[in-house]
């Protein structure tokens, strides 16, 4: 069984950085499509950043620049390193894991960041 474990929110000022943390337990992170997902008071959980199994990564546009997803494979975790946060980066972040050949999902229980302005 796969297990997600994210760390790493917090509140912080506009402008800042945080680095959101995910430890993967039960599969290789190397071996599936990982990713970022947030979802903000009121609204539906939408994509943030992923990195396939050869480390391709795709951002949505609105934090292209500003985050950048990464993986260590020895510590089987990937990482959302998150600069120049806006407000409007406020939501609660998930971890996702997808087994490319099974296509199941995994998801983490969410780690709050927010960002005052």
């Amino acid at each position: 069984q796969v297990q997600l474990v994210e760390s790493g929110g917090g509140l912080v000022q506009a402008g800042g950085s945080l680095r959101l943390s995910c430890v993967v337990s039960g599969s290789i992170v190397s071996a599936n499509v990982m990713g970022w997902f947030r979802q903000a008071p009121g609204k539906q959980r939408s994509f943030v950043a992923t990195i396939t199994p050869d480390g391709t990564t795709d951002q949505t546009d609105s934090v292209k620049g500003r985050f950048a997803i990464s993986r260590d494979n020895a510590k089987n975790t990937i990482y959302l390193q998150m600069n120049s946060l806006k407000s409007e980066d406020t939501a609660v972040y998930y971890c996702l894991a997808i087994n490319p050949r099974t296509k199941y999902n995994s998801w983490g229980q969410g780690t709050q960041v927010t960002v005052s302005s």
